[in-house]
C-alpha cells in the first residue's frame, strides 16, 4: 500500500494514503491489522481523509512502515467492528459536509446566490410539509416549513439558514446514533469468524468465510467454533451445543449428524458439508431481528412522538393569537421558531437507541425499546429454576433401588434410557454411570421422549418409564403402595427426584440436586433493591427441593411441581391481577411463558426457541446481567422524564424572551436549535457509568 509521511515524532507518525484509498470497512480492517502488530500502541485509520495515525515503540518504526507498505487490502479479513467504524466515518463525513456547506453559503457566496440557495433548500421543507398536509397531518415538518417560510417572508434569510442548518445537524446526529446502535447490536451477536479451512482438490486451504458456498466441505478441529450450519461428512467429535440448546455437556457428532454455526468442537475433528451460508444459519436468523427491532418502540417513545405532533397546532394557534393581540409579526414568529415538538421528537428516539446500544455493549440483546420500558415498570420477576437460577448441571446424590433390583441395575437401566437425550438430568445420570464404570447395553427400542416429563421405552420386551412423579405415577399409572409412598417422602426430602418403573411397578428412585448459580442470591437481592416486590420461582421439582432453593436465594415465593403448560397460565394470572411481569427462562417448555410476559428474558445458554421467543437475551452467563438491564430500563425512563423537563424549561424561557422583545427571532431560532442539538447529544451519554462492562 502506497503512502507518504505527513508528520512524524519519535513515537508517532501520520501517513497519507490518498483520499478514498480504502473504504470505511477496509479502514476498520487496516486498523485491526495494525493494532495486532507487535510494538503498536494505538492506531487510527480514516477512510474520509485516507490517513493513518500510529503511536509505537521506537524500535518498531521501520518494521511498522514496511508492514504498511506490503499490506494488500484485498487480503484483509473483515474487521469485527467494520459496520460501527463505517457509521463513525459516515457521520464525520456528513458533519464535515454540513458545517462546510454552512460556512461557504453564509460567508463566501454572494448575496443573490445565497438567497437562491436558501430558497432552494426551503423548497424541500415545504414539499415535505405539503405532503403531510395532503395526508391531513399537522406535524413537525409543517412547523419547520412554516418557521423557515415566515423567516424568508420577513426578509430574515440568515434566520432561515440557521434553522435549516440546525435541522441538518439534528438529522445527522439521529441517523448516526441509529446506525451505530444497529452496528453494535449486530457485532455483539456475530460469530466473528473471518476464514475457514476448506477441502480442495489440492488439499486444505485457508479461505475467507465469504467465499464458502453451499456444498463445500470445511474442516473444524478441537477448540474451534463451527462457522456454518452443515452435516458431518467425515470424522467424529464431541461438540458443545450450549449456545443453541443450553445443554452444557458436549454431544457426539458423527457422519450424517447435523451441526450448527456457533457451536464448538471440544475434542476431535470434523469434515463438514456446508448446508447454510452465514445469513441463513440459525444465528443469522437471530441477527435479522435487529432490522425489525426499531419498530418495537417504547410506549413512552410513541407517546412522545404523538405529543410532539399534537403540540404543533398549539404553536400555530399561539402565533396567530400573538399576531392578533400585538400586531407584531416578529413576536408571532417566536411561536414558530421556538417549538417544543422538535426537541421531543428528536431527543426521545435517540435516548431509546442509546439505551439499546449500551445494552448490546454490555452483552445484552434487547429486541425493542418497549421492552426496556416494561423492565423499568416491572414489579414481578418469575424465574424458571433449572438452567436459570441453577447451573443446570445436576449431580446424583443417592439411588434407592426397589422391586428386588440392585443400585447398579437401577443406574445402568436409567443411563441406558437417558444417554440419547440432551437434558441436564439425563446427562447427570449418564455421567454417574460412567464414573462408576457401568457398561449399560442398548437393550431398548421405540424410545419416546416427553418434554419436561420423562422417557418411555421398550426395554427387554417390557415397557420401562423414567421421569417425574407426575409422569410415572399419574400419566403412566404406575402402581404405588402406602409403604413405597412413605419411602418416597422420606428419601426425597430436600432433593429433586426421578423415578424408574417397569410394567407399572416401581424399580428405583434417583435423587439429585442442582446447585444454585453462585451469583443468583446477589442478583435476587439487587432486584429487591430495585423495587421488584415479588420474585418467584416456578419448577417441576417437588415441594421440599423447591423450598430449599427458594430459601437459599431469598425468593419471596415459589411454585413447585408445576407442569410446563401451567407456567404460562401463572404468568397470565399475575398479569390479570395488574402485575407487570418479567419471565426469565431457558428451555423449550419456558417459551410459552416467555411470550406471555410483559418482557421475556432468555439466558445465553438457553435453547434457540427460547431465545427467539424472548424479548431480551442475556449474552453473558452472569445472572446479574438481569439487574443491569433493569437498571438500564429505569435509567431510560428517568432520562426521558428529565428530557421533558429540560425541553419545557428551555423552550418556555426562550419563548418568554422572544415575546418580551428581549431577543430577536433569529437569536431565538439559533438558541432553540442549539438547545435541541445539545439535548440530543446529551441523550447519548452512558446510562450506567458506575458499572464495569462485562467482557465475557
Amino acid at each position: 500500500m502506497n503512502y507518504r509521511i505527513i508528520h512524524e515524532l519519535p513515537r508517532r507518525f501520520r501517513l497519507n494514503c490518498g483520499r478514498y484509498a480504502f473504504s470505511p470497512e477496509r479502514a476498520a480492517a487496516v486498523e485491526e491489522f495494525l493494532l495486532a502488530l507487535e510494538g503498536v500502541e494505538t492506531a487510527r485509520v480514516s477512510a474520509f481523509t485516507g490517513s493513518i495515525v500510529c503511536t509505537f515503540a521506537p524500535p518498531r518504526r521501520d518494521f511498522l512502515l514496511e508492514s504498511i507498505r506490503g499490506l494488500e487490502l484485498a487480503s484483509l479479513p473483515e474487521a469485527m467492528g467494520a459496520a460501527a467504524h463505517a457509521a463513525d466515518e459516515a457521520f464525520q463525513h456528513k458533519l464535515f459536509a454540513v458545517i462546510t456547506k454552512r460556512i461557504l453559503t453564509r460567508y463566501l457566496l454572494p448575496t443573490p446566490l445565497r438567497l437562491l440557495y436558501t430558497y432552494y433548500r426551503a423548497g424541500g421543507l415545504v414539499k415535505k410539509a405539503l405532503g403531510a398536509l395532503l395526508d391531513f397531518r399537522l406535524n413537525v415538518d409543517v412547523l419547520d416549513a412554516a418557521a423557515v417560510s415566515a423567516s424568508l417572508a420577513q426578509g430574515e434569510d440568515a434566520t432561515a439558514g440557521s434553522i435549516m442548518f440546525m435541522l441538518s445537524l439534528g438529522e445527522a446526529l439521529e441517523d448516526y446514533t441509529r446506525k451505530k446502535s444497529k452496528a453494535v447490536l449486530a457485532s455483539s451477536l456475530s460469530l466473528n469468524i473471518d476464514s475457514v479451512w476448506k477441502i480442495t482438490d489440492q488439499g486444505e486451504a485457508l479461505v475467507p468465510l465469504a467465499g464458502i458456498a453451499a456444498g463445500d466441505r470445511i474442516i473444524v478441529r478441537s477448540g474451534a467454533m463451527i462457522p456454518l450450519d452443515g452435516e458431518v461428512f467425515r470424522g467424529e467429535a464431541m461438540v458443545c451445543q450450549a449456545s443453541l440448546t443450553g445443554e452444557p455437556l458436549p454431544v457426539l457428532r458423527r457422519p450424517e449428524n447435523a451441526v450448527y454455526a456457533g457451536t464448538v468442537v471440544e475434542e476431535g475433528e470434523l469434515v463438514i458439508t456446508v448446508t447454510s451460508l452465514a445469513d441463513e444459519t440459525r444465528i443469522g436468523k437471530i441477527l435479522s431481528i435487529i432490522d425489525e427491532s426499531e419498530g418495537l418502540k417504547a410506549r413512552v417513545q410513541n407517546r412522545a412522538e404523538k405529543l410532539a405532533d399534537s403540540i404543533v397546532p398549539l404553536s400555530f394557534a399561539g402565533a396567530a393569537l400573538t399576531m392578533a393581540l400585538t400586531g407584531s409579526a416578529a413576536r408571532a414568529m417566536a411561536f414558530l421558531m421556538v417549538d417544543y415538538s422538535c426537541a421531543i421528537k428528536l431527543a426521545m428516539p435517540i435516548a431509546v437507541l442509546s439505551a439499546m446500544r449500551e445494552a448490546a455493549q454490555r452483552r445484552i440483546f434487547v429486541k425493542g425499546g418497549k421492552f426496556l420500558e416494561a423492565l423499568a415498570q416491572a414489579d414481578t420477576v418469575i424465574f424458571d429454576k433449572t438452567g436459570t437460577l441453577t447451573e443446570a448441571r445436576p449431580r446424583i446424590e443417592k439411588i434407592v433401588p426397589l422391586g428386588g433390583k440392585s443400585r447398579r441395575e437401577v443406574l445402568s437401566m436409567a443411563a441406558c434410557l437417558e444417554e440419547h437425550y440432551p437434558h441436564s438430568v439425563a446427562a447427570a445420570v449418564v455421567r454417574q454411570a460412567e464414573e462408576e464404570n457401568l457398561k449399560h447395553r442398548e437393550e431398548h427400542s421405540e424410545l419416546e421422549y416427553v418434554v419436561a416429563h420423562g422417557v418411555a421405552a421398550c426395554y427387554a420386551k417390557a415397557r420401562v418409564v423414567l421421569g417425574s412423579y407426575h409422569f410415572v405415577f399419574e400419566d403412566e399409572k404406575t402402581r404405588i403402595t402406602g409403604e413405597e409412598k412413605a419411602l418416597i417422602e422420606k428419601e426425597t426430602e430436600g432433593y429433586s427426584a426421578i423415578y424408574l418403573a417397569r410394567e407399572g411397578r416401581l424399580l428405583g428412585i434417583i435423587c439429585f440436586t442442582d446447585p444454585p448459580r453462585q451469583e443468583a442470591a446477589a442478583a435476587v437481592a439487587e432486584l429487591k433493591a430495585l423495587g421488584i416486590s415479588r420474585i418467584i420461582m416456578i419448577t417441576g421439582d417437588n415441594e421440599a427441593a423447591a423450598k430449599r432453593i427458594a430459601g437459599e436465594l431469598g425468593l419471596t415465593e415459589y411454585y413447585a411441581e408445576v407442569l410446563p403448560r401451567e407456567k404460562s397460565d401463572l404468568v397470565r394470572r399475575f398479569r390479570a391481577e395488574g402485575r407487570r411481569v418479567v419471565m426469565v427462562g431457558d428451555g423449550i417448555n419456558d417459551s410459552p411463558a416467555l411470550a406471555a410476559a410483559d418482557a421475556g428474558i432468555a439466558m445465553i445458554n438457553g435453547c434457540d426457541l427460547a431465545r427467539e421467543v424472548a424479548d431480551v437475551v442475556l449474552l453473558s452467563p452472569d445472572l446479574r446481567s438481569l439487574t443491569r438491564i433493569v437498571r438500564l430500563g429505569k435509567g431510560l425512563i428517568a432520562r426521558i422524564s428529565d428530557n421533558y423537563r429540560k425541553i419545557l424549561v428551555a423552550n418556555s424561557a426562550l419563548l418568554a424572551l422572544s415575546l418580551g422583545g428581549i431577543i430577536t427571532p433569529a437569536a431565538s431560532a439559533l438558541l432553540h436549535n442549539a438547545s435541541t442539538f445539545l439535548l440530543s447529544a446529551a441523550s447519548t451519554r452512558p446510562y450506567l457509568p458506575d458499572l464495569r462492562r462485562p467482557t465475557a
